[in-house]
C-alpha cells in the first residue's frame, strides 16, 4: 500500500509540473486529470515512450519521488480493457496510435524495517520440530505408547533425524535465500525468510516464505525473484536426493496384518533418480498380469493404482525422504497460480491472461483430489487466493529473450517435479 505523502507542502502539485517531468520520459498525445469518484490516479497520460521503458520507469520514479507520487506503466490497450471491465467508459481507446499509459498515483512505498529476531526464532524452532520428525521417521522399534517411550525413541533416532532436518532445512535455505538474493541484487525491499514449525506432521514444517515489501519494478525482475527460489531449491535437492538413494535399500513390499504403511510418489524426476541409483524403475510390480508395462506406469503415475503389494520398492534412508520433500515443495511452489512462483511464470508470459488459466488449473486440482484428497486442500487455496496475481510497477517492459527461456524452463521443471499422487496409503486388514 502507497503510505501518505511525506511533504504536505508540495500538495496539491500543479499538473503542468507533472507533465513538464512526464513529458521527458513520454511523447503525450493525451492527458486525463484524475476524478476521485471514479478514478484512482492523479494524472493519466498517453503517448509513446522514448527508450527503453525499464530505464524510463527508473528515470520517472526518481523524479517524482520527491514529489511523493509513483507512476505506473500500463499498455494502453490493457488499461482500456481493464476501465472496460470496471464498467469505467474510457475516454479514448487509441492503442495503437498512443500504446503507453502513464499514472501518477500518489504516495510512495517506503519499507519499514523487519525484526530479524522472529525470523531467528522461527528457524530454531522448525528446526528442533523437523529433527523431531526426522527421528520418528527413522524409529525403527516397538510403538511409542507412552510419553517417555517417545521420549526413548525420539533420542535413539537422533543422528538420523538430524540428518533429515540438515538435508530439508538445505533445500529451503535455497529456495527461500534464491527469492532473498534476486530481490535484494535488483535492490527491491523483501524480509529474510519465515519458516513455518509443524510438529507431527510428514515433514515437520510448513516450509518457509519470504515477503515482499514492494512491488517488482517489471516482469523481468518479477521472473528473476520467482524463479531463482525453485532453481536454486531443485540445485540442492537433487544431490541430496541421490545421497539419499544411495544409502537406500530395496526391499519387497509387504504388509503384516493390522499394519499398514505409505508410499511416496512419484514425479518424473524421482523415478529417473531411483532408476539412476537402483537401474530399476520403483516400486516394481510383482507382476504386469499382462498389461503393457508402459499402461501400467502411466495408470500407476496418475492414480498409484494398482498397490505394487509382492513387489520391490526403495526403502527411503531420511536423508532421501528430506530430497523428496523438497521435490515435492518446489511442485507446489510452481504450480501455476496467484501469488506462487508458477503464478509469476505464468503472468510473465502470458500478462493477464493468465487469470483465464486460474478455472483450469483449479479444475485441475479437484480432479485430482479423487486419487489424492490433499489437493483439494490446494484447491481451496488456489479457490481464494490464486485469482491475484503479483502486478509489477513498470507493465510495459516485457521478457528478453533470454528470460523467456528461463520462464519456459520453470514449467518444464515443474512438468518433472509434479506429483500427481503424493502420498500412498495402504491399510492392513
Amino acid at each position: 500500500m502507497l503510505n501518505k505523502p511525506e511533504n504536505p507542502q508540495l500538495t496539491p502539485i500543479e499538473p503542468e509540473v507533472l507533465t513538464q517531468i512526464v513529458g521527458r520520459v513520454l511523447r503525450i498525445s493525451d492527458i486525463t486529470l484524475g476524478d476521485d469518484r471514479r478514478a484512482h490516479y492523479l494524472v493519466r497520460y498517453r503517448g509513446q515512450l522514448y527508450g527503453e521503458a525499464d530505464q524510463a520507469y527508473d528515470q520517472l520514479a526518481a523524479n517524482l519521488r520527491p514529489y511523493d507520487i509513483t507512476p505506473l506503466f500500463r499498455p494502453t490497450a490493457d488499461e482500456v480493457q481493464e476501465r472496460k471491465n470496471s464498467a469505467i467508459a474510457p475516454t479514448r481507446s487509441s492503442s495503437q496510435n498512443d500504446p503507453h499509459t502513464i499514472l501518477l498515483l500518489r504516495g510512495v512505498i517506503r519499507p519499514q524495517p523487519s525484526n530479524a529476531w522472529i525470523n531467528l526464532l522461527l528457524f530454531l524452532l522448525t528446526l528442533v520440530s523437523m529433527i523431531f520428525t526426522g527421528a520418528l521417521f527413522a524409529y525403527d522399534g516397538p510403538p511409542l505408547n507412552s510419553r517417555e517411550a517417545l521420549i526413548s525413541g525420539v533420542l535413539s533416532s537422533l543422528g538420523p533425524g538430524l540428518a533429515f532436518a540438515t538435508s530439508l532445512l538445505a533445500i529451503l535455505l535455497a529456495h527461500e535465500f534464491g527469492h532473498y538474493l534476486a530481490a535484494r541484487y535488483h535492490k527491491t525491499a523483501v524480509t529474510l525468510p519465515y519458516f513455518l514449525p509443524f510438529p507431527f506432521s510428514a515433514f515437520g514444517t510448513m516450509g518457509a516464505f519470504i515477503r515482499l515489501k514492494e512491488p517488482p519494478r517489471n516482469k523481468r525482475i518479477l521472473l528473476d525473484i520467482g524463479i531463482a527460489g525453485p532453481l536454486a531449491g531443485l540445485v540442492v535437492a537433487i544431490p541430496v536426493l541421490l545421497l539419499g538413494l544411495a544409502l537406500s535399500q530395496i526391499s519387497p513390499i509387504e504388509m503384516n496384518p493390522g499394519e499398514g504403511f505409505t508410499l511416496e510418489g512419484n514425479s518424473l524426476i524421482y523415478l529417473a533418480s531411483k532408476y539412476v541409483v537402483f537401474g530399476q524403475l520403483l516400486p516394481a510390480p510383482a507382476s504386469y498380469d499382462g498389461l503393457n508395462p508402459v499402461l501400467y506406469w502411466i495408470r500407476y503415475f496418475f492414480t498409484g493404482q494398482p498397490l505394487p503389494l509382492g513387489g520391490l520398492d526403495v526403502m527411503i534412508h531420511p536423508v532421501a525422504w528430506a530430497g523428496w520433500a523438497g521435490l515435492l515443495v518446489t511442485a507446489l511452489n510452481l504450480i501455476p497460480a496467484g501469488q506462487l512462483d508458477g503464478g509469476h511464470v505464468l503472468y510473465v508470459l502470458t500478462g493477464k491472461r493468465a487469470r483465464l488459466l486460474w478455472p483450469v488449473v483449479l479444475a485441475a486440482l479437484i480432479g485430482l483430489g479423487f486419487v489424492w484428497n490433499g489437493w483439494w486442500l490446494w484447491a481451496g487455496i488456489i479457490f481464494f487466493l490464486g485469482r491475484v496475481y503479483a502486478e509489477p510497477l513498470d507493465g510495459i517492459t516485457t521478457l528478453d529473450p533470454g528470460r523467456r527461456l528461463v520462464a519456459l524452463l520453470g514449467i518444464v521443471v515443474f512438468i518433472l517435479v509434479f506429483t500427481p499422487v503424493p502420498l500412498i496409503t495402504i491399510l492392513g486388514g
